[in-house]
């Protein structure tokens, strides 16, 4: 019975987590496909029309798929441009002034609280991301969370709370604790034996909590989130898994707000979880993208219902094999229902009584199933609040009042390999930029200006390792670019080790995953007396031996604070080091055929020029 006298808690909406350099290539698009993109993240009534945007207060560490930059890579220094964050912030809100926005932390900076997140020092650089945001962006940060994943502090969540009250921010609200589905709750307990943590804390927010929360939680009084969740895939199983989340986070676990990690997938595939975006818009050299269905799921509650509809609990309820979900407009003159039948095997018919005024309007009937997205099929019209759908199995419909809605459209170009011959010589950069297509999985690597005044490089600027999220380690500084496609080539670059330390060349790079130890492949590492060494690389996640076999070492003329070439050139299974275009040895291999390169240091400044990825003819051993 859908009855407005029955009114539940409040819709806060279908929001997107832009973390674990999961959007990192997404800046690189061209226009238009990257404002094509965007629409159909954020526009309202186009796409998935996102309603809620969390993005990573980048802490100069990995946090999944890459480093997010810091805004203050040391305790003294601070920048508000760094990073895309902001600007996918901002291109957001452009779409939908309405979105809210929130931040959350997976890691911090090496000078944080003496290698201590749990300090003053985080509450400010917490507070000071957010002040940025508004002072620099004319962003209004609405949430900011503590840790990502990690069992809270309760006593610094109340010191945040103290710390954003005095610089300004009480109307930012918490969100804690962020943890996954096994403990995403308990905070709630101990919110109900501590008044000041409960006053502290605006929502409770756990991730993939499997549409349950606890008694605890539902008894709190309080916003219950989502704050992570989703499917992780972008094919048809991944959407019936979104549809399920969006109804039954409500339906069972009252949750009012779902989040989904991540929004696109702007990501190399190689890299930790590949392809966990709604959206999948990973080769901006290309200009092709994929609107899959997680698309029309999404758009199945964000195109009929807004933050601030109230459910009605009488209307929300689970059917055979799916779920029903029904909202309310504040004023109480339109209504949506959401219908899923994910789990069902064959049709059914369901009635419904309308009560009041509403029970005499129209619905309009949109649908999804494998074979047609969001296609509008029909009109309902009651009679005397009475009415029936025939619902197919393995289907998401969309019943409502209200008019606008809207499959958006577009021309998406054809997929283009990630351009060879490449060089890089960094001249058409700011300083301080992340140039395109650069996937920093450690340290951070940033444009400057050459000391000698020849133009730009690329420069490792963190000197420490940060305060990693737990349980995902940090190599030396690395960063790749490429694709898994390239097989015989010639990798080259310009180094510069700063006073001491030494400098990487990574070629035929395989799977990266987020280890202490590089990737798979070859790995060239030169230091600053001359002695160089080359390794191969076989490293699989979780094995704590080292991976590293060395297959080549010498000693070449090499010296810090002056510019040296290092190369590497492939040929079948023969492997030649160059070193200032010298080759110093000729290695067989035949372990890795293909694949990505990439280029590194030590935790110490380093400096790079002139990358050249080039054909290499064969020639025999």
């Amino acid at each position: 019975m859908v009855d407005a006298k029955h009114e539940g808690r409040t819709f806060e909406g279908i929001g997107a987590v832009s973390a674990g350099a999961s959007s990192r290539l997404l800046i690189d698009y061209a226009e238009p496909q990257r404002s094509e993109i965007l629409d159909y993240l954020f526009k309202p009534n186009f796409g998935a029309g996102f309603q809620h945007l969390k993005v990573e207060i980048g802490g100069d560490v990995n946090s999944a798929d890459g480093c997010e930059p810091s805004h203050m890579h040391t305790h003294e220094e601070e920048n508000y441009t760094r990073g895309y964050e902001w600007w996918l912030m901002k291109e957001a809100k452009q779409r939908n002034p309405g979105i809210l926005l929130d931040c959350l932390a997976w890691g911090a900076p090496y000078w944080v609280g003496g290698g201590e997140f749990y300090s003053q020092d985080m509450a400010d650089y917490i507070a000071k991301f957010i002040q940025g945001a508004k002072r620099v962006h004319g962003l209004n940060i609405d949430y900011t969370g503590v840790w990502n994943e990690v069992a809270p502090d309760l006593t610094w969540i109340k010191l945040l709370r103290r710390t954003l009250d005095t610089g300004g921010l009480k109307r930012v609200k918490i969100v804690a604790a962020d943890e996954t589905h096994r403990r995403g709750w308990v905070i709630a307990s101990e919110m109900l034996k501590d008044h000041d943590l409960s006053e502290a804390i605006h929502a409770v927010g756990a991730h993939y909590p499997k549409f349950e929360s606890t008694p605890e939680a539902k008894g709190l009084g309080k916003p219950l989130w989502s704050s992570e969740d989703g499917p992780w895939h972008a094919n048809w199983t991944s959407a019936m898994e979104l549809a399920r989340i969006c109804n039954r986070n409500y339906v069972i676990g009252k949750i009012t707000k779902t989040e989904i990690w991540s929004a696109v997938t702007s990501y190399y595939d190689n890299l930790p979880v590949p392809g966990s975006g709604i959206m999948r818009a990973n080769t901006p050299w290309s200009g092709r993208y994929e609107v899959p269905p997680t698309v029309w799921i999404t758009a199945h509650t964000t195109q009929f219902a807004q933050p601030g509809w109230k459910y009605l609990d009488r209307a929300c309820v689970l059917i055979d094999g799916g779920s029903i979900v029904s909202l309310l407009s504040p004023g109480g003159e339109d209504y949506s229902v959401v219908i899923e039948t994910m789990d069902a095997e064959n049709p059914q018919t369901l009635s419904f009584q309308v009560e009041g005024v509403l029970g005499s309007k129209p619905l309009h009937v949109w649908r999804t199933n494998a074979k047609q997205q969001f296609a509008e099929v029909g009109v309902i019209r009651p009679r005397n609040g009475v009415f029936e759908i025939s619902a197919d199995a393995h289907s998401i419909y969309s019943l409502t009042t209200t008019t606008g809605q809207r499959k958006g459209t577009s021309m998406v170009p054809p997929a283009k390999p990630f351009p060879f011959p490449y060089r890089e010589d960094f001249e058409s950069y700011q300083a301080g930029a992340s140039p395109r297509y650069f996937a920093d999985q450690a340290g951070i690597f940033e444009v400057v200006k050459r000391a000698d005044g020849l133009g730009n490089a690329l420069r490792q600027v963190i000197a420490q390792k940060g305060i990693e999220w737990p349980g995902h380690f940090n190599p030396a500084p690395e960063t790749f670019l490429g694709t898994s496609n390239w097989t015989d080539y010639e990798v080259s670059v310009d180094s510069l080790i700063e006073k001491a330390g030494f400098v990487s060349l990574f070629g035929r790079v395989g799977r990266i995953p987020q280890s202490l130890h590089p990737p798979n492949g070859y790995w060239l590492k030169v230091s600053e007396n001359g002695e160089w060494q080359l390794d191969l690389v076989r490293n699989i996640k979780g094995n704590s031996q080292d991976p590293k076999t060395i297959i080549g070492s010498g000693k070449a003329s090499f010296s810090p604070n002056q510019w040296h070439r290092v190369g590497l050139k492939f040929s079948a299974e023969v492997i030649r080091v160059l070193i200032d275009n010298k080759q110093v040895a000729e290695i067989q291999d035949a372990t890795f055929r293909s694949g990505m390169v990439g280029i590194g240091s030590g935790w110490h400044g380093a400096q790079f020029d002139n990358l050249d990825v080039s054909s290499v003819d064969d020639v025999k051993p």
